[in-house]
């Protein structure tokens, strides 16, 4: 990827540059699948931070959990959810925005002091198109989305994944980001587009 590549997978559609990545240990929690689905969507949480060089743990000693996703068929389930409006206040206006947008999936960050992601909710309408595809394709390109804030236009016009011989994996140039974005020596958040230039000179390093 060019510098500008990368910059632009952190651009949001307003033209802001913003990069973080997670400060501490992803704990996730998942809802709304069968339990024989769950491995396959611990197994790309695991994949995708062995990739990064992340850790995962049990329990967050500040949060418990800090990665919650929820999958479901119609926005208005999560209104039902237990407790969910404590976490997420502005939760019924947010869920009239995405069922008006006919949305089918929606990210939300929570920060810590250093700007690093500290907690994320992934929210996942299962409608037709996301209910064509294979439960090891849908967790991954999820994990990746929410292993980095990447901008809201990131992924609009080509996917995370690709497809090589009937297998879907991580495309090369997005794992080099992911990569390069977890080298201890970046920062752990950035709003400057010059940031691109450093993930891009550590680029050779991390493929």
């Amino acid at each position: 990827m060019t510098p500008d590549e990368i910059e632009a997978c952190f651009t949001s559609a307003a033209g802001a540059y913003r990069f973080a990545r997670w400060g501490r240990p992803i704990v996730p929690v998942i809802f709304g699948v069968e339990e024989e689905t769950l491995p396959v969507i611990k197994g790309a949480f695991e994949a995708v931070c062995a990739l990064a060089g992340h850790q995962m743990a049990e329990t967050d000693p500040e949060l418990g959990t800090n990665c919650m996703v929820f999958f479901f068929r119609d926005w208005a389930e999560l209104l039902e959810v237990p407790d969910l409006d404590r976490l997420i206040p502005e939760l019924a206006p947010l869920v009239a925005r995405l069922q008006a947008a006919g949305a089918n999936q929606y990210r939300l960050f929570r920060f810590d002091a250093d700007g690093a992601i500290k907690a994320a909710f992934v929210f996942v309408r299962m409608d037709d198109a996301l209910s064509e595809l294979p439960a090891e394709t849908l967790a991954l390109g999820q994990v990746v989305q929410v292993i980095l804030l990447w901008s809201d236009v990131a992924f609009r016009e080509r996917s995370p994944l690709a497809l090589v011989e009937d297998t879907t994996i991580l495309r090369p140039d997005i794992a080099s980001v992911i990569r390069a974005a977890y080298d201890p020596a970046m920062p752990v958040a950035a709003a400057d587009g010059a940031h691109a230039l450093r993930l891009f000179a550590r680029l050779g390093e991390a493929s």
